[in-house]
């Protein structure tokens, strides 16, 4: 199976609850699907999706993974992958053993395939082979095509018991930037605006000061510190000279992308500080400094070429941060994966307006004054009920 076609089937078992039978069938090399889950098998596999939680934003580009290893119905140890570069999840869970010799009747619940390739790590199929753990229940098959069902069948040829599919939905959506960057060789992108009760981003002369809420604010440098890069056009830099850092939260900075096409964006506005790495995409020139870096593309194909660039870079996420021309820039050409808009109950009456977009509603919430709309593109993934922001 391709890697695209694995793709295509861990989006339709997300987003369409794909029946475990189906998955049985069109597995490769037609895997065990988990069977009816049982209450211990579930509480433990939870506990794994709760660790590699803890690994977002400092993984990147490798996906989140937890692991926990139960005998007895106990759990012995646990784990999660901590930052890029460093020990996988299993490695971490077995360290954290302190009786190795219970492993041949244990079980290790691990919510991602267990790689079975040496990278900056050994492969950790192998060393669940060398411990002769009992078995091993899987959530979701990794769609690396270094991985892609190696682990497992590495696993089964020691004659250990594997099982796959027990909250595979839950480990597909965690690590929706790495399936989206293995499936779709770009980042996964993220759309985010803040707009008036009557739709406008901006004021005629671009002041915007403040439209969302200090809570909102709050929350979109959280993001910031989860995502890869993040990226805004000329108008944005120059009307409302942002710093595209991570500020009241902790976490890194994400890389700074500006699209400036014929660099008219004055050079000592806060995106040029040299404080944190910068990439400006542009039609003039390609030259580089420290932390800063101005890369050439041409008119033609101009996004595809920015979001093939940020892959080579190993870029996962971009969250697009505006204005409204670069938003719909990427909308128009059908290029994002979620949007997360924020309302607020101000009006303007008139000024810049705010990006209309078609998509899944994932969810709203209220943000103490501020209304947040969380939208999928339902043109990428299996068809739902749509909704409108305007």
């Amino acid at each position: 199976m391709q890697i695209k076609e694995i793709f295509s089937l861990l989006s339709s078992l997300a987003e369409t609850k794909m029946s475990l039978e189906q998955l049985k069938n069109t597995s490769p090399n037609n895997w065990v699907v988990y069977p009816p889950m049982s209450y211990p098998d579930a509480k433990f596999m939870q506990r794994a999706l709760e660790l590699a939680e803890l690994g977002r934003g400092t993984v990147s580009p490798n996906p989140m993974v937890g692991c926990v290893i139960v005998h007895d119905d106990k759990i012995i140890g646990e784990g999660w992958h901590r930052k890029y570069g460093e020990a996988h999840a299993e490695v971490n869970a077995i360290n954290s053993v302190e009786d190795e010799s219970l492993l041949p009747e244990s079980t290790c619940y691990v919510t991602l395939e267990p790689c079975a390739h040496h990278g900056k790590t050994p492969p950790c199929a192998d060393l669940l082979v060398s411990k002769k753990v009992k078995r091993v229940v899987i959530a979701a098959v990794d769609s690396n095509p270094l991985v892609g069902g190696k682990g497992v069948e590495k696993l089964k040829a020691a004659g250990i018991e594997v099982v796959v599919g027990l909250f595979a939905e839950s480990a597909i959506h965690q690590n929706i930037r790495f399936f989206t960057v293995m499936g779709r060789q770009r980042p996964y992108i993220i759309l985010k605006w803040a707009q008036t009760s009557d739709g406008f981003v901006a004021r005629e002369n671009f002041d915007s000061k403040w439209i969302s809420n200090p809570m909102s604010r709050s929350l979109v440098h959280q993001w910031r510190a989860e995502e890869d890069a993040i990226l805004v056009g000329a108008n944005t830099a120059t009307y409302d000279n942002p710093r595209l850092n991570v500020r009241g939260w902790s976490g890194k900075d994400p890389l700074r992308v500006l699209i400036d096409r014929n660099l008219r964006v004055d050079p000592i506005l806060n995106l040029f500080d040299g404080s944190i790495p910068t990439v400006v995409y542009n039609h003039v020139k390609s030259e580089q400094s420290s932390n800063l870096e101005f890369v050439k593309l041409n008119p033609e194909g101009f996004l595809e070429d920015l979001l093939d660039d940020l892959h080579k870079r190993k870029i996962q996420s971009v969250i697009i941060e505006g204005g409204s021309g670069v938003l719909n820039l990427f909308i128009e050409a059908g290029l994002w994966d979620e949007a997360r808009v924020f309302t607020a109950g101000i009006a303007f009456g008139a000024g810049i307006s705010a990006p209309k977009i078609n998509g899944r509603a994932l969810y709203t919430e209220d943000v103490l004054s501020d209304k947040l709309a969380v939208l999928r593109n339902n043109a990428l993934f299996a068809p739902a009920e749509n909704s409108t922001v305007d």
